[in-house]
């Protein structure tokens, strides 16, 4: 069964977004570590998942699928439409793109000033995370309903936390993140990128 782009987009975002959330603070976007102390329990990881999944969740229904898509993509409409018109002028598009820009430079920045200096491209469908979408989605109805969310976030730090305690140290993080790294290369190099 093929999934359609626009559900697509929505549910890998939402699977991914379960590994980008067992970061701590100062180490990417992830901000599950919320009381700093260098692990991630297993109850910070799902707090933070379930965080992210009401972000993606844009209409509040406890689905993501293309009516997530749709509903954020009639809010970044809205934010251009500065004047409220109900069309995106030339003069309006520049401004909502320069905002856009400067927020990732000051995110990188951010980043940057703690020790991450590298930039995350993001990732849009195909291969992996067609397979990823897959797997979430275990009753094929082409969304991501929140208890697959959460079950594909519980298993990813089942997965990361190799020593069965109930935590995520910054060694543990940082072997997950080194694994990724190394499989997107390997995805690069069988595409014949450099």
């Amino acid at each position: 069964m093929k999934y359609a782009k626009t559900s697509m987009a929505i549910a890998v975002a939402a699977v991914l977004g379960a590994t980008a959330v067992m970061a701590a603070p100062g180490e990417g976007r992830g901000k599950a570590d919320t009381n700093r102390d260098g692990t991630v329990s297993k109850a910070e990881m799902l707090a933070a998942a379930d965080s992210k999944f009401a972000k993606l969740d844009a209409n509040s229904d406890g689905i993501l699928n293309a009516a997530d898509r749709e509903a954020m993509a009639k809010r970044r409409f809205a934010k251009m439409d500065a004047d409220g018109s109900g069309a995106v002028s030339e003069a309006e598009f520049n401004a909502a793109h320069e905002a856009r820009k400067a927020e990732r430079e000051a995110r990188t920045s951010a980043n940057q000033g703690e020790g991450e200096g590298r930039r995350r491209k993001g990732m849009r469908g195909g291969g992996k995370g067609m397979a990823m979408l897959r797997n979430a989605d275990t009753n094929s109805d082409q969304a991501v309903s929140r208890e697959e969310y959460m079950a594909v976030a519980e298993a990813r730090f089942a997965k990361v936390d190799t020593n069965g305690d109930g935590s995520l140290t910054k060694e543990e993080r940082q072997a997950m993140r080194e694994h990724m790294r190394g499989k997107r290369g390997e995805g690069r190099r069988g595409r014949g990128e450099s």
